[in-house]
């Protein structure tokens, strides 16, 4: 089943966008969007010694600076949190490709954009909806 996929020369009106803006794009553009996406996540990750139920990189315990080295920790584990987070994001958007729920608005219920979704392939919200949530 066709999804309204990536930005091109299809016909047609989604919630107010110019008639050249959308076209049908098969629901495996945006599945391989996502593999995508999750591979440089995992990538992203594992460079932060994140990946395979680790706790983030091993550091030299004779280091002179320990104030450093916690504040270096700090930081990775912050980012490898948003990381995490993303992560489940797109999880979640592969899920409701399967469902056949994908590139719709959480809120609103309306055909989120496919140039947002090329954009952002793991949002859950239409542009309207995306800073409300």
């Amino acid at each position: 089943m066709p999804i309204r996929g990536p930005v091109g020369s299809g016909t047609g009106n989604i919630a107010g966008m110019p008639s050249d803006a959308p076209t049908d794009a098969p629901a495996s553009d945006y599945r391989n969007l996502l593999q995508l996406e999750q591979a440089q996540l995992d990538a992203e990750l594992s460079e932060l010694g994140f990946d395979d139920g680790k706790t983030g990189l091993e550091y030299d315990a004779n280091f002179a600076d320990t104030s450093q080295v916690t504040a270096e920790r700090g930081e990775a584990e912050a980012l490898a949190g948003k990381l995490k987070d993303a992560l489940e994001e797109v999880h979640a958007a592969i899920l409701r490709l399967d469902d056949g729920n994908y590139g719709t608005c959480e809120a609103c219920g309306v055909t989120i954009n496919p140039a947002r979704l090329e954009a952002m392939p793991a949002t859950r919200f239409c542009i309207d909806h995306a800073n409300r949530s």
